[in-house]
């Protein structure tokens, strides 16, 4: 079985419990207003580093900078055609946005729609991986885990239009 620890980080937008593994980021939850109970346990001196490195990346990015994330991510657990669909997610660009279906046309795999949004649905790690950038054909804001009002919030951030 995988030895996980949890880290709580403070940030910007609130607090953000962080699951990391000996390989890297497992999870990131959606930011929270009130700070959950600190976990049990030590992490490693790699969680540690990793775990401040996240907190100033994430920092920056509610501060409205281009940040690109380079904490490690544990891979584990995904299908190669989730992974693809995620990795190529990592890649999209601060600030802009691309569709279900330009996302599985640039994968090689046109008909898979639906399957990007299933693969979308179960990243574990939002905001280091932005599912948030990925919208509707029609340009709506749909299925996202933190909800549609976060998933503008953070579009409009990415935008600049929102106060910091």
């Amino acid at each position: 079985m995988m030895q996980q620890m949890h880290t709580i980080l403070e940030t910007d937008w609130g607090y953000m419990n962080a699951v990391w593994t000996d390989i890297g980021l497992w999870q990131l939850d959606f930011p929270l207003k009130t700070k959950p109970q600190e976990p049990e346990g030590t992490a490693t001196p790699d969680v540690d580093l990793w775990s401040e490195q996240l907190r100033k990346e994430l920092n920056m990015y509610w501060r409205g900078f281009v940040v690109h994330f380079g904490v490690p991510i544990d891979w584990r657990g995904y299908t190669s055609f989730q992974k693809s669909v995620l990795t190529y997610t990592a890649a999209i660009p601060y600030g802009q946005t691309i569709s279900y279906g330009t996302l599985a046309k640039e994968i090689d795999n046109p008909k898979a729609v639906r399957a990007v949004g299933g693969a979308l649905h179960i990243n574990r790690v939002p905001i280091v991986i932005p599912c948030h950038r990925v919208i509707g054909a029609n340009g709506s804001l749909t299925g996202f885990g933190g909800g549609v009002e976060l998933k503008q919030a953070l579009l409009l951030l990415e935008s600049g239009i929102a106060e910091s």
